[in-house]
């Protein structure tokens, strides 16, 4: 009987338990993100006020308000670094995004802090976004693959990559 027991805690544990471990977690800090982005010589930060238009426009990308009067970003020449927050499920997902002359140069999940949907954390998902623009203000001009199980975590991630490019055309006009 004990045997049982113990090989249907393993079970519990091994089968259901231990694959949302490496859900949650900082898998980089968004100051060695920006460091590695900008080799080391990291510029100063500037900020971008949310009000009038641009409050209109983020909500119609994300779908409510950014909850935030000012965000701030990293700008060398054409050049910006952002790195947002939205919910996936019930949680923050903090991503750094890289923009370049108008396309995405880089998308980085820094912190995860949901149970499930980790899996956007990936190279084989983060690197669909390489030099993907916007088609208009509120869409990708590329379609981006999702992953089963990872609906929400993709659809903020996607929302973010909208937002952040968005915000470097406010920018740098």
């Amino acid at each position: 009987m004990k045997i049982k027991v113990i090989i249907f805690l393993h079970i519990l544990f091994w089968g259901f338990i231990s694959p949302q471990l490496p859900a949650r977690g900082t898998y980089q800090e968004p100051q060695a993100f920006l460091e590695d982005v900008f080799d080391g010589s990291v510029p100063v930060v500037s900020k971008l006020w949310i009000q009038n238009e641009t409050k209109q426009q983020v909500r119609s990308i994300l779908g409510h308000d950014l909850g935030v009067l000012r965000v701030s970003y990293w700008r060398e020449g054409e050049r910006t670094a952002w790195i947002l927050e939205e919910i996936g499920k019930s949680l923050p997902i903090t991503v750094g995004i890289v923009i370049n002359a108008n396309k995405i140069e880089k998308v980085k999940i820094l912190i995860f802090r949901e149970s499930r949907g980790w899996e956007v954390r990936y190279p084989f998902y983060t690197d669909q976004f390489l030099n993907v623009k916007l088609k208009d203000k509120n869409e990708l001009d590329k379609g981006i693959d999702g992953i089963s199980g990872a609906t929400l975590s993709v659809r903020a991630v996607n929302r973010l990559a909208v937002l952040s490019l968005y915000f470097h055309q406010l920018v740098t006009q």
